[in-house]
């Protein structure tokens, strides 16, 4: 599929939208997942999308339909060895591995069984103990990653929340993933479930902010003209740090947030 010349993709967004149209709300069946990401690996915007997301259970199937793009496996607790297992003869790109509460744990499982060029994101639990799992994953070749939503009010964590681990993370030179709920570039309230959603170009501005305070006023922020204005005033510099922090997010739909940053005067109509 070729829609044309390739789109100028500015570096804030290269490779910043995860294809998880199989998960939840998208919920999108392989067999339809599959053709529609090489679809967007064809199109004008491709430079702004990354892997496709499967989770271990549908790898068998992904196997099948013999993708020759790069994937990236989602993986649960005790999990991983099998999904290295299952996924061989894909092109792994990454893994998203939950381990559960020992991130130490992780780390050490990661070390033993990961492929040399493969690289992981661990998801760190939302809890009063983030701070120690942060410490487990500071210093080595492993990302974070952190929930920014989901299918209940509580799976959305507030801006406070959101802002202490971007800092935690920041403190460390530790880069991160997020994952869910990020649709939409701007933060907004869903009219039919009353859900606050954060806007992934609040998270991209508040990654480059030097305090707690100035990302909370930054994930906050509700004007989506007045996000625009901040991020074309970005410096080349700021925009490189920025994206060696924040690293991409799993979205279900990889046009809906191209659509967004179009409407608000960032990139061209997808």
């Amino acid at each position: 599929m070729d829609l044309g010349e390739a789109m100028n993709v500015p570096e804030l967004y290269r490779g910043l939208f995860d294809d998880a149209a199989v998960f939840p709300p998208g919920d999108l069946p392989l067999a339809e997942a599959v053709p529609a990401h090489r679809a967007h690996r064809a199109a004008r915007y491709a430079a702004a999308v990354g892997p496709l997301l499967a989770p271990v259970d549908l790898l068998a199937e992904l196997r099948a339909l013999e993708p020759e793009f790069e994937v990236g496996l989602v993986v649960g607790p005790g999990r991983l060895a099998e999904a290295l297992k299952a996924a061989d003869g894909l092109r792994v790109a990454t893994v998203e591995y939950a381990p559960g509460p020992d991130v130490r744990a992780a780390v050490a499982e990661l070390d033993a069984l990961l492929p040399e060029g493969v690289g992981a994101a661990v998801e760190l639990p939302r809890s009063e103990r983030l701070e120690d799992g942060l410490d487990a994953l500071a210093g080595t070749r492993y990302r974070a990653k952190y929930r920014t939503g989901g299918l209940g009010y509580a799976a959305f964590p507030s801006v406070t929340e959101l802002a202490g681990f971007l800092r935690g993370c920041a403190e460390r030179a530790l880069p991160y993933k997020c994952t869910a709920g990020l649709h939409h570039a701007v933060r907004h309230t869903d009219l039919g479930t009353g859900y606050e959603h954060h806007g992934f170009l609040n998270l991209l501005l508040a990654a480059g902010s030097p305090s707690r305070e100035q990302a909370v006023e930054l994930l906050a922020e509700r004007d989506g003209a007045r996000l625009a204005t901040a991020v074309e005033s970005l410096m080349e510099r700021q925009i490189l740090d920025i994206r060696a922090s924040f690293t991409s997010f799993g979205t279900c739909s990889i046009t809906e947030p191209l659509e967004d940053l179009a409407r608000l005067g960032l990139l061209e109509t997808p």
